[in-house]
């Protein structure tokens, strides 16, 4: 009998193995997917992806926060090609993402925070002057969670220039300075190391792309 449960007990360890690198390799393959999307429909479709892993690794926050990622890089497409009006629905749909991801990694997630960051500011320019203060606050407010909690994160410093590239000079922003600031990015990107193979990496190649970039 103790031969029996052993060897079935060897057969379920071997299983979790096998599922667990199956998951992995999907995952993997799916993240690079984030670096090459060029639309929303691709930027939808990988959202879906993600949303599908995760209904089956129900208890992994990584296929959720990716399904948000995906989603608010899509907006982000959208807001670039002048396409407001569906912003609201896929901030909302990147919401509702990360508060299953924040549901499973805890409420300290620095990562997470960012990403709600990053959906209020898509929200916020629907309108931006009406809702500077409200979406525009809660992206203030998330961004300085995210910061309090992970103040190394080359992620949070990328955010940071990005906001200060794009905001008018008349309201405290600057082309030079917001450079300078990827720049600052960069040098944490160089110093830091994710986790896991799956957890957030993102970010560098942007910095990157807007150093290239002449001030003016």
């Amino acid at each position: 009998m103790k031969k029996y449960l052993l060897s079935f007990a060897l057969a379920f360890m071997s299983l979790t193995a096998f599922a667990q690198a199956d998951y992995e390799k999907i995952m993997a393959e799916k993240i690079a997917k984030t670096e090459t999307c060029k639309t929303p429909e691709e930027f939808q479709a990988l959202a879906n992806d993600f949303q599908r892993i995760g209904s089956k690794e129900s208890s992994k926050w990584l296929p959720p926060y990716y399904a948000a990622f995906s989603q608010i890089q899509k907006g982000r497409l959208m807001m670039r090609n002048g396409n407001m009006q569906e912003l609201d629905e896929t901030a909302a749909q990147a919401d509702k993402y990360l508060a299953s991801a924040q549901n499973l990694a805890g409420a300290d997630n620095a990562e997470i925070h960012l990403l709600r960051k990053m959906a209020a500011s898509l929200r916020m320019m629907v309108n931006p002057a009406q809702r500077y203060m409200t979406d525009g606050a809660k992206a203030a407010e998330e961004l300085s969670i995210a910061e309090k909690l992970d103040p190394s994160n080359p992620r949070i410093a990328l955010i940071k220039a990005e906001d200060t590239y794009f905001t008018p000079e008349q309201y405290g922003g600057s082309k030079t300075k917001g450079i300078e600031m990827f720049k600052e990015a960069i040098t944490k990107f160089n110093g830091y190391k994710p986790k896991t193979a799956l957890d957030p990496n993102w970010g560098r190649a942007e910095a990157e792309y807007f150093i290239s970039m002449p001030a003016k």
